[in-house]
C-alpha cells in the first residue's frame, strides 16, 4: 500500500496498540505537534489534581499526612513511580523543584573543585538555561565563566560529535552536564558511553533529561550514571510550571546537599525543628523547599498511565510516528526547500522532528492558522513532535498535506518571518 495515502494511515491507527489512552485526553480543535514543550491534560491527570484540591477543601492542614494522597510524602511517592521511567531505583528518584533549580543543587553539590580540576564541561547545542545556572555555579566558586566553562562546539550547528566530547574530557574537568537529547535536533546522546568515558577520566557527569524523560526508555543506575535532572511537563504531561525530577545515583547517597533546605529533612526529623540538619539517606535529601502540591498533583494521574502503557511501547510508536513523518516530507516536500535536521537512525533519535527552513517562522504562523500547532525555535526550525499516546498516524499525514498547500500556494507570505514573543 502506498505510504503517502490516507488509507495508509489509517491502517497504522487501526493496528495501534496505544490508541486507547488517546480517548484519556482533552484533545485541542486543532492538531498538536508541540507535545515536546508541553504535554496536553490527561482526564487521570485532572482527578488527582482535582483530589488534592478536595483535600484541601475538606481536610485543611490534615492534607499532609491524611488526604487521598498525603502531601508530605507525595514527592516519595512520585519518585518510585518514576523510577521506571528512567531506569532507577525508587529512592534514587524525587520530584522536587525545577530544572534549573535541581541543576543549581547538583551542581552545587557534584561540582567540587579541587587541584587542576577546576573547570565545567558542558556543550553549545545545550538549552541556554542550563548554561546560566553553570555559569552562576562557576562565579559562586570564584572562577570565570569564560574560562572554566568549557562548551564543546558542534560541527554543523545540529548535532554533537561523542569523540568531540570524550576528546575534551581533560584532565582539568571537574564535572561534566550534558543534554540526554538535544532540544533542537532530537539527537540522542550515548549516555551509558559517555558515562563510562568521564569516569575512565575521574570526572562526575550529570544529564538534563528535559526531551527524553517520558519519550525514550532510560537504564540511569545501570548506565552510572551520577546524576539527572527534567521537567515534567512536556512528554510527562504534568502541566504547565510542574514541578521537575532528580536522580542521584545511590552510590552517592549522604553526600551532603549543596544547597540545603528543610525538606531534605529525613522524615521522622524534619518537625523536630532543629537547627542542625539530619538529612534524608536518599535522593530525598536534595529537595530544598516545600513540594508545590497543586504543581505536582497532576503528575500522579500521569505516571500511572505511563506506567500502564510501558515505556517501551510508548518508545516504539514515537518511533514509528517519527519515521512516518520524515517518509512523508521526503515524498511530499522535496520541492519546497526543506531539510529534516533530526537523526535518521531510530537510536540516535528522540520524540520529534526537526525540519529546517528559512521561511521557518513565517510557515509556523501559517501552519497555526490552518489549524496546527508547532513549535518554532530560531531561526529557522520548525519542531514537529507527534506524541505516543494521543497523536495519530492520520494527524501525521494531515500535517504533511497541510504543509505542502501552504508552500504551494505561497501562503506563508502573509506573515512576517520573525518569532512570537513567546516560541
Amino acid at each position: 500500500m502506498d505510504s503517502a495515502s490516507l488509507k495508509y494511515a489509517k491502517q497504522m491507527d487501526s493496528k495501534d496498540v496505544l490508541h486507547k489512552y488517546r480517548e484519556e485526553f482533552y484533545l485541542l480543535p486543532q492538531i498538536y505537534m508541540d507535545g515536546n514543550s508541553l504535554g496536553l491534560l490527561s482526564k487521570r491527570a485532572e482527578k488527582t489534581l482535582l483530589d488534592s484540591l478536595q483535600d484541601w477543601k475538606e481536610l485543611g492542614i490534615e492534607g499532609w499526612t491524611k488526604g487521598r494522597q498525603p502531601w508530605y510524602y507525595f514527592s516519595e511517592k512520585l519518585g518510585s513511580l518514576l523510577a521506571p521511567l528512567v531506569g532507577a531505583s525508587a529512592e534514587e528518584v524525587m520530584v522536587t523543584g525545577s530544572t534549573t533549580v535541581n541543576l543549581h543543587q547538583l551542581a552545587a553539590t557534584f561540582y567540587q573543585p579541587s587541584g587542576k580540576k577546576t573547570k565545567i564541561l558542558a556543550d553549545e547545542l545545550t538549552f541556554p538555561s542550563d548554561l546560566y545556572a553553570l555559569q552562576s555555579q562557576l562565579s559562586l566558586k570564584g572562577f570565570n565563566p569564560e574560562t572554566h566553562l568549557v562548551c564543546v562546539k558542534s560541527r554543523d550547528g545540529r548535532f554533537l560529535n561523542e569523540e568531540d566530547i570524550i576528546e575534551a574530557m581533560t584532565d582539568d574537568i571537574a564535572l561534566i552536564v550534558l543534554p540526554t537529547i538535544l532540544y533542537r535536533s532530537g539527537q540522542i546522546l550515548d549516555m551509558k558511553r559517555l558515562t563510562e568515558e568521564a569516569h575512565r577520566r575521574g570526572i562526575l557527569i550529570g544529564f538534563d533529561g528535559c526531551h527524553s524523560v517520558g519519550a525514550i526508555p532510560h537504564s540511569f543506575s545501570d548506565w552510572d550514571v551520577d546524576f539527572a535532572y527534567w521537567c515534567n511537563y512536556k512528554h510527562l504531561n504534568g502541566g504547565p510550571g510542574s514541578v521537575g525530577g532528580l536522580f542521584v545515583n545511590k552510590k552517592h547517597f549522604g553526600k551532603k546537599a549543596g544547597l540545603a533546605g528543610w525538606f531534605g529533612s529525613r522524615k521522622d526529623k524534619q518537625f523536630d525543628m532543629e537547627h542542625t540538619l539530619t538529612q534524608a539517606p536518599d535522593a530525598g535529601a536534595y529537595q530544598i523547599g516545600t513540594p508545590h502540591v497543586l504543581s505536582i498533583a497532576p503528575i500522579l494521574g500521569s505516571l500511572e498511565m505511563f506506567n500502564e502503557a510501558g515505556i517501551e511501547a510508548i518508545r516504539q510508536k514515537s518511533l514509528q510516528l517519527t519515521q512516518y513523518l520524515m517518509e512523508l516530507i521526503d515524498i511530499e516536500l522535496s520541492d519546497y526547500h526543506f531539510y529534516i535536521g533530526s537523526p535518521r537512525e531510530d537510536a540516535q533519535r528522540g520524540g520529534h522532528i526537526s525540519l529546517e527552513h528559512k521561511e521557518a517562522a513565517r510557515i509556523c504562523k501559517s501552519l497555526k492558522e490552518f489549524g496546527i500547532v508547532p513549535d518554532f525555535r530560531a531561526p529557522n526550525i520548525i519542531r514537529l513532535a507527534p506524541v505516543a499516546l494521543y497523536s495519530t498516524f492520520e494527524e501525521v499525514w494531515k500535517v504533511v498535506q497541510i504543509l505542502k498547500d501552504i508552500m504551494k500556494e505561497k501562503h506563508y507570505e502573509k506573515f512576517p518571518n520573525e518569532r512570537e514573543v513567546v516560541a
